[in-house]
């Protein structure tokens, strides 16, 4: 199977290290389009992949064909990528308010096409890609596809009707975190910590709190619960950020990249 890449940028050049990163991969079956000839160049000479001279040569040469432009260019990339393309061939699209409908109407009603909704943690192969397909393709098809972006992290299969959702609680939300680790870590400052310090700190906190999540499979509510003893310090944290509306903050932020995505989504 030969995948190409139309795009390497933040999340395309994420998603193409992390999984050349895994080994399932030959660095010769990657394929990458780039606008920048020398960016090409680079990740040819660094990575082993071949380059191709245009879009058309990729589509033509590839079984999966993997879109990293922005959302607004794809009314231009997709008429190029139509001149290629047959229907044994699978599409997948990681923009931000491009329904799969919006791709059909170039590709045409019978175009295999997947729809992802990642995140850059996938750069350390730790991303949570959302995955979704039109009705063209087969459990058997659709099982490498999916198997790629288990490969970078998680990935879990949902309805495109779930995509705004998605963008909210895992696509926008390393940003949050990113906030929260900051924040914690400028606290730190203040007590005395040097910065570097104070980054591994509350970094390495927000990871293991993350595995017992993942791990443990019991309820985050539960896992705060078992924190907080009576009178400690850990629950005299808690009560100060849910007075300050800590939780409610976070859904507003939540809710906004929910509504944005509404408002670019192109059908």
């Amino acid at each position: 199977m030969k995948i190409g890449f139309i795009g390497a940028g933040n999340m395309g050049g994420a998603i193409l290290r992390g999984y050349l990163a895994t080994g399932n991969i030959k660095k010769e079956d990657i394929v990458v389009s780039e606008q920048s000839a020398e960016k090409l160049a680079e990740l040819s000479a660094s990575l082993g992949i071949t380059p191709a001279k245009d879009i058309p040569e990729l589509v033509a040469l590839c079984d999966v064909i993997i879109v990293g432009v922005k959302p607004n260019a794809f009314e231009t990339v997709l008429p190029i990528i139509a001149e290629k393309y047959t229907t044994d061939k699978i599409v997948v699209s990681m923009a931000a308010g491009i329904e799969i409908s919006f791709i059909t109407k170039y590709l045409g009603t019978d175009a295999k096409i997947v729809r992802i909704m990642p995140n850059t943690p996938a750069m350390v192969n730790e991303a949570m890609v959302a995955v979704c397909r039109n009705e063209n393709i087969s459990n058997e098809a659709f099982e490498p596809i999916f198997n790629i972006f288990k490969t970078i992290g998680k990935a879990e299969e949902v309805p495109e009707s779930l995509i705004h959702c998605v963008i909210g609680v895992s696509g926008s939300s390393p940003a949050y975190t990113y906030m929260y680790i900051d924040a914690l870590a400028e606290a730190a400052v203040k007590n005395g910590m040097n910065k570097e310090q104070a980054i591994i700190f509350a970094a390495q906190s927000v990871l293991g709190a993350a595995k017992m999540v993942l791990e443990t499979g019991v309820d985050p509510v539960q896992l705060r619960i078992n924190v907080c003893s009576p009178g400690g310090t850990t629950i005299e944290a808690v009560t100060t950020l849910q007075q300050n509306g800590f939780e409610a903050n976070i859904a507003e932020g939540f809710q906004a990249a929910v509504e944005k995505s509404k408002i670019m989504t192109k059908n």
